[in-house]
């Protein structure tokens, strides 16, 4: 079988340990992003595999529809960027381990480091002190603050026990059966929506990205946010209100605001006006981006190569495929 792998912008995948899985196949690694559909297609078209990296790529009806070879999609988690009813069309089969009982560690503690960082001020810091300055402003403290979680599940969770450590109070909001769950399971739930956004001095967005949670999140929402407040969100940016992330922080609620994801990414454009306002901490989508969890996510895609290679694929999404 003739594999590629897309989107392995720093050569990363070839050095870990799970890269061996795949000994014996037909590799071909691009470090590039190629957005140009007609481009792609002609790039992918001799392959038999895709191996995509998360989100980076999408699989759009129109790019399968110039990929006559193409008989397997192997990535993980959710996939909102492929779109399965052409999958469907074409034969495509779909892999996608769902990793239902593991949070991305990564992602948590990434979300903790946007909030430490943005609390201390440490890239204003670091930035200042850099052209010659010493201390350039007063940092918040953690302890005694509440944070509001939006959305009750794995990552979320594990945020949680971070702020418990450093002595936060936490609330949570979310869907009605998140919010029956998390009171089920002894946490305080926000009187109300607004209640969650008005109250909390940091909110931080643990939602999946689907039909039903695109634009969750309101203009509404984060006017009712504290004007010290900060917002983070290391989910998806289109669980956000198209634009209104950068006219809340224009017009001063939440006073601050950390994002690791956006409208459109890559961001390979200077001064964008999200990424470069003066209230926000930004950083390019690296909540996922680690060695370890790289090796815990590609094993598990190299896996599902080996198995449909045997004859016994595992994690498909659309297995009318597989049957027909």
């Amino acid at each position: 079988m003739k594999v590629a792998i897309l989107d392995d912008w720093f050569d990363t995948l070839q050095n870990l340990p799970c890269f061996e899985k795949l000994r014996g196949l037909d590799v071909t690694i691009f470090n590039d992003h190629e957005a140009d559909v007609n481009q792609l297609a002609k790039r992918l078209k001799p392959f038999d595999v895709l191996v995509l990296f998360r989100e980076r790529t999408a699989i759009t009806a129109e790019l399968l529809e110039k990929l006559p070879n193409l008989k397997l999609i192997s990535q993980r988690s959710v996939y909102p960027h492929i779109d399965v009813e052409a999958c469907n069309r074409k034969g495509v089969l779909l892999c996608s381990n769902m990793h239902s009982g593991t949070p991305s560690y990564a992602a948590a503690e990434h979300t903790w480091a946007l909030i430490m960082s943005s609390m201390r001020q440490i890239p204003q810091q670091m930035a200042n002190m850099q052209m010659g300055g010493w201390q350039m402003g007063v940092g918040k403290t953690l302890r005694g603050r509440t944070l509001g979680l939006y959305g009750y599940g794995r990552i979320a969770k594990t945020v949680a026990k971070y702020a418990d450590a450093f002595g936060m109070q936490v609330i949570w909001w979310g869907s009605k059966s998140g919010r029956e769950n998390a009171r089920s399971d002894g946490h305080t739930i926000a009187a109300n929506r607004n209640a969650f956004f008005a109250t909390s001095d940091i909110v931080s967005i643990h939602v999946r990205l689907k039909p039903t949670t695109q634009n969750l999140i309101t203009a509404n929402d984060l006017g009712c946010m504290k004007k010290d407040a900060l917002f983070i969100n290391t989910s998806r940016a289109g669980i956000i209100e198209k634009g209104a992330m950068l006219s809340a922080l224009n017009e001063g609620r939440p006073g601050s605001a950390a994002l690791d994801v956006f409208d459109q990414e890559p961001i390979t454009w200077s001064n964008d006006p999200l990424a470069n306002h003066p209230n926000i901490i930004c950083t390019p989508h690296i909540g996922f981006v680690t060695e370890d969890e790289f090796e815990l996510q590609f094993s598990d895609i190299f896996d599902q190569i080996v198995a449909y290679n045997l004859g016994n694929p595992i994690n498909m999404i659309n297995e009318v495929v597989w049957r027909a």
